[in-house]
């Protein structure tokens, strides 16, 4: 047999001995040859492999040499992915734009760090004819983030329902967008119904009390769902007569299960927060305002109207009384949300939590609920336009995926996006984008066929001046991504991960094993967090081992441990203000490596990931 490797750019492999591997093989009988790869590439690389049978006039341990007349040669092509070392960094500038017949421009520069890993920056651009394509080009990614959890799936389910409807109304809804649509929302409902417990309660990983806010959340979106798959109507209904009996006396509803995001806080308690949730839910569910449990509720929310302290809660209760029609309590709550809003220049329009804290995810969840509340009642154009100034503003924030920064977030803005694009579609209308990069133009064509056609073209990493023509009557999403990676950055911020690794450099083992000692820490202002991710990326040539692995799923905090891929992420219940938390993992090498790169470890607060720290490690005996 002799048995060669291809030649690539992306690579080189060097054989142990000579160019190639000759050898005798025998009837029933495997060999492994080794090569040493080294990649000069970064992204996916195809690495392929030829074996063929060739004639000898040498024995083969007495035997003769044959030559077989079918299937002399075999050839094997297997993908390996190449990643540049440190901490990957994506950052997305957005625009929407919407030229009547003149040419809009826009400029921006890409800047990159002087540490950037060499050969790690990429720029995309990016351009459709409709807000809400990148997230249907994306619905089962929206986030770069685990789905682990109850909230986390319905995070994926929900935005699909919102865009399938908007389709819908506007009449692009295509079978093939239908289909896969459907497969996702019918393995996403399959999947919620593992965290319900038997009154119709859902929680975030199916075990102990049911969470109001989840439930309603659940109850919702099944309710929405049911105009495109199968939703058992006694699901539905138990879960409302679950939320039903957690209706106190003076209408509001207690909390069970946490909050999902402590930022929510403020000067109103959970209660009026929480019981304007669950209250849009029922009222989006068609439920009426005279149903004892709305009224009641109501009676409750309208006592809080005037403390305007948590512009989240006023926002929501904007929401709330515009669907049930109060149009009084409304405009009074409009009125204020209007005197507070962040007006910037290019006529965008926003809202944030408080100022002494800013808060990407509830911005974006705050501004969302306002465009809610704008549209869900009659609207004059002088109302369409300031709804636009809220979308251009939630647009400059979509990521990549065409989501946001978390789960409820990304839910509620596509909610909203989804309603003001059902109200100003056209059909008509085409444009031409050029983009001027350093290393040339770009042109995209949008047409009344190619509204929703994802147009992208990737460019080498150059930092530099870039700038946007469109000419033309239809409005375009632009979006220009670079992304980059650096060394990893280990200052800490209100979280913390610190890291240990261990290992018995005096032996060397067939497979060495690393231990990974890890502590995890918060020092922010609330007495805890909310539910935070520790995201372990595995050294190269390692993997973790199963037995500790289960050890860990049952460790303090710990609620849920995945392993995919190259990284074992962690989802901790809460982390108390200055109480360090302690857990390990331990790795086996299968195969050694050179010059081996550390390895990056992340922690988070999922529901306000900026609240992030990182830190790194590597194996340290060298290599094996």
């Amino acid at each position: 047999m002799k048995v060669s490797a291809a030649p690539s750019s992306d690579y080189t492999l060097s054989p142990l001995s000579g160019d190639q591997y000759t050898s005798c093989l025998c009837a029933n009988e495997r060999k492994t040859l080794s090569w040493t790869m080294n990649p000069t590439a970064l992204g996916v690389v195809n690495v392929t492999v030829s074996a063929e049978a060739v004639p000898s006039h040498a024995s083969c341990e007495n035997e003769i040499v044959e030559v077989p007349e079918r299937g002399r040669i075999d050839t094997v092509t297997r993908s390996l992915r190449v990643e540049a070392e440190g901490s990957e960094i994506i950052k997305t500038q957005n625009w929407l734009l919407c030229p009547t017949g003149e040419t809009l421009t826009e400029e921006t520069e890409v800047q990159l760090p002087e540490n950037v890993i060499d050969g790690s920056a990429r720029v995309t651009v990016s351009v459709l004819g409709d807000i809400l394509g990148r997230a249907l080009k994306n619905l089962e990614g929206l986030l770069k983030m685990p789905y682990g959890c109850g909230e986390q799936n319905m995070a994926l389910l929900a935005p699909n329902i919102y865009i399938l409807h908007y389709l819908k109304n506007t009449q692009q809804l295509t079978p093939a967008t239908k289909e896969k649509a459907f497969n996702f929302l019918s393995s996403g409902y399959q999947r919620q119904l593992n965290y319900k417990d038997y009154e119709g309660a859902y929680s975030t990983f199916g075990s102990g009390p049911g969470n109001t806010w989840l439930t309603s959340f659940v109850l919702r979106s099944f309710f929405q769902a049911q105009s495109f798959i199968y939703i058992d109507p006694v699901n539905i209904e138990k879960s409302r007569t679950w939320l039903n009996h957690q209706q106190k006396q003076n209408g509001c509803f207690k909390k069970s299960g946490k909050l999902f995001n402590n930022r929510m806080k403020g000067g109103v308690s959970d209660e009026v927060t929480l019981s304007a949730y669950i209250t849009a839910a029922f009222l989006e569910m068609n439920i009426s305002v005279n149903d004892r449990v709305v009224a009641q509720s109501l009676l409750c929310l309208k006592e809080s109207i005037n403390d305007f302290s948590n512009t989240y809660t006023t926002a929501l209760l904007a929401y709330v009384f515009t669907l049930a029609g109060d149009m009084e309590t409304r405009a009074h709550l409009l009125q204020h949300l209007d005197s507070v809003a962040i007006k910037d220049v290019g006529s965008s329009i926003h809202w944030s939590q408080r100022s002494a804290e800013t808060s990407a995810t509830l911005s974006v969840e705050i501004s969302s609920y306002v465009l809610l509340a704008k549209l869900s009642a009659s609207h004059t154009a002088e109302d369409l336009g300031y709804a636009s100034g809220i979308v251009r503003w939630l647009t400059t924030q979509q990521n990549y995926y065409g989501g946001f920064s978390s789960t409820q977030d990304t839910v509620v803005a596509l909610q909203a996006l989804s309603f003001y694009s059902s109200l100003v579609f056209s059909p008509e209308g085409s444009s031409t984008v050029t983009v001027q990069s350093p290393s040339g133009p770009l042109t995209f064509d949008v047409t009344p066929d190619n509204k929703l056609l994802y147009q992208e073209k990737m460019l080498q990493g150059e930092a530099g001046k870039y700038s946007l023509e469109v000419k033309g009557t239809g409005c375009v999403s632009v979006q220009i991504s670079h992304q980059f990676n650096i060394p990893t950055f280990t200052d800490a911020t209100t979280l913390r991960v610190k890291v240990e690794p261990e290992a018995d450099c005096s032996v060397t083992p067939q497979k060495p094993r690393l231990n990974i000692q890890l502590q995890s820490l918060y020092s922010g202002k609330e007495n805890t967090t909310n539910m935070v991710i520790v995201d372990i990326k595995v050294l190269t040539g390692f993997a973790p081992v199963s037995e500790p692995l289960k050890k860990l799923r049952a460790a303090q905090l710990v609620d849920r441990v995945e392993h995919k891929d190259d990284h074992v992420v962690m989802y901790l219940r809460e982390l108390q203000r200055g109480v360090a938390i302690n857990h390990s993992l331990e790795l086996q090498q299968e195969f050694p490596v050179q010059n081996l790169k550390p390895a990056v470890i992340k922690i988070y607060d999922y529901y306000q990931p900026s609240d992030q720290a990182e830190t790194e490690y590597n194996y340290p005996c060298g290599a094996a």
